[in-house]
């Protein structure tokens, strides 16, 4: 079986079990199970693997938890973070879950034990709360203990039932993935309510490469509206081979979006020394802001979400929103992520932050946010996307790149409206279109009907406005017409139907004169 073909496998049994245990389950709640069992199948296992070290003598999971001395679990929790004594482990508990009547009550204590283990060291925060959504006593699962406890085993053993292979060999990527299929999934069959946590791999493997080009080396990279940690995760997997010296930052609002952004830092095996994701209101209670600046950004923020704006008259002396002298409207607050990323960037950074179209060609204050931008030189290039390329919307995006150690005063803009390929729901950007994307970002040269480098004067003759559209002229596809060719054709064609008609007058005629005769 090709990788491939195991990959197709391991996504047909998870949404198997998925649809299996759902039953009455709303798709919201259903997902948080699936994810739960997955994560603390992946903690158990990783964190056994740590404790036996290699060595084929030990196997942790069938140790009694009597032997477990104090020195090696304050040990492992400032190693790993956390501690799962072996009778807490998913294989154990997996083991024994059709046949334990308590099955729900025992995961509800092995969930806060493992979060209690991190009380007083350095990883509490990137720990508790984690298993919140992970409800056992809901009665989403059943009215009765008895049907949560059967709904509960089936989530268990479904999970315990995933063939992931050797933890030290394959399991990180095949864990991750198996993660990211299942919250892409959702976000494809969720509308809206999916859509607003994950951004796609294809679309997140663009932002990173935007915002980390020509970098071999960055201090940390941040997402200002992290959602599920899937655009941080596509900046770990291209800077696999780069150093990134203090890790992944990000800030969401949505506790159970929160929960998903750090469960999936821990799937892709990035230890929570370092990653720091903060749960809270990025525009009203922004963390991170006594830090050092990030040398990239990547962001998909909520599309005109409304903000308290102008009604909250401390914000305009905020220094994220001084320097520009105005505030974004309070009913669109797409300018007010983008002036905070701008802030938090360091001078040989980039961020590249997904926007709303109407930003860039709407007037009021948002023409005079533009106008700081490009007056102080930050708008490195705009780029147009293809339609329907995000989960919940249809919406034609832009990436809007903002740099601090241009070199020149020219803004790019780039039309890659026309780069896609139709899916099944969706339409995707291919590698190749990438590529061909970073390349034009990459050369700031003139393309036909796909690139233009314009000088920030004539943005500025132009009202400031940042539409690809008034700068990039899109291809005629209309088919050309030879005028000529076509009267001759016509000419012809009238020829034809006057000949036809002289032939059927005359064959009308033979007939009536025959009948005439008879």
């Amino acid at each position: 079986m090709t990788s491939l073909q195991q990959r197709a496998e391991l996504h047909r049994q998870i949404w198997a079990i998925a649809n299996d245990v759902r039953g009455s389950v709303d798709g919201g709640d259903f997902k948080q199970y699936v994810l739960g069992a997955l994560f603390y199948r992946f903690i158990s296992e990783n964190f056994a693997s740590y404790i036996e070290a290699g060595d084929d003598s030990v196997k942790y999971a069938d140790l009694d938890d009597s032997v477990i001395t104090d020195d090696i679990k304050d040990d492992a929790v400032r190693t790993k973070g956390y501690f799962i004594y072996p009778s807490q482990l998913f294989s154990n508990v997996a083991a024994k879950a059709n046949t334990n009547d308590r099955l729900n009550a025992d995961l509800n204590s092995i969930f806060v034990a493992i979060e209690s283990s991190a009380y007083g060291y350095p990883s509490e925060p990137d720990i508790k709360g984690l298993f919140a959504d992970f409800d056992t006593t809901s009665n989403r699962l059943g009215n009765t203990v008895k049907d949560k406890n059967s709904r509960l085993a089936a989530v268990l053993k479904g999970v315990e039932g995933l063939k992931l292979g050797n933890f030290d060999e394959h399991q990180i990527d095949l864990f991750g993935d198996a993660y990211e299929f299942l919250i892409s999934n959702y976000a494809a069959n969720a509308g809206k309510s999916g859509g607003e946590f994950f951004t796609p791999q294809h679309v997140s493997k663009l932002i990173a490469q935007l915002a980390m080009h020509g970098q071999k080396q960055v201090n940390k990279i941040y997402d200002p509206a992290a959602g599920s940690g899937s655009l941080l995760l596509q900046a770990k997997k291209h800077f696999d081979n780069h150093i990134i010296e203090d890790g992944f930052f990000g800030q969401e609002i949505n506790h159970t979006t929160f929960n998903l952004a750090r469960m999936n830092m821990f799937l892709h095996n990035i230890n929570y020394d370092k990653f720091n994701i903060k749960l809270g209101n990025t525009l009203l209670a922004p963390e991170f802001k006594d830090d050092k600046p990030f040398d990239a950004i990547v962001s998909n923020p909520p599309y005109s979400v409304k903000w308290i704006g102008s009604d909250d008259p401390t914000l305009i002396n905020d220094d994220r929103f001084a320097p520009a002298g105005v505030l974004a409207p309070k009913s669109k607050a797409d300018f007010a992520f983008v002036l905070h990323a701008l802030n938090y960037l360091s001078s040989r950074g980039r961020a590249a932050i997904v926007c709303f179209p109407g930003i860039f060609y709407r007037g009021g204050a948002e023409q005079k946010i533009r106008q700081y931008l490009v007056d102080n030189n930050y708008v490195e290039t705009v780029i147009s996307l293809a339609p329907n390329l995000f989960f919940g919307t249809t919406i034609a995006v832009n990436i809007l790149v903002l740099s601090k150690h241009k070199t020149d005063t020219s803004v790019q803009f780039i039309d890659a409206s026309g780069l896609f390929k139709k899916d099944t729901n969706n339409n995707v950007l291919t590698d190749e279109q990438i590529a061909q994307i970073m390349v034009l970002f990459d050369s700031k040269a003139n393309t036909d009907h796909l690139a233009k480098s314009v000088t920030a004067e004539a943005v500025a003759a132009n009202d400031y406005n940042l539409s690809v559209s008034s700068y990039v002229e899109a291809k005629d596809t209309r088919e050309i017409v030879n005028i000529t060719e076509l009267n001759a054709e016509l000419k012809k064609t009238v020829a034809r139907i006057d000949q036809l008609r002289t032939d059927i007058d005359a064959i009308v005629a033979e007939i009536e004169g025959g009948e005439v005769q008879a």
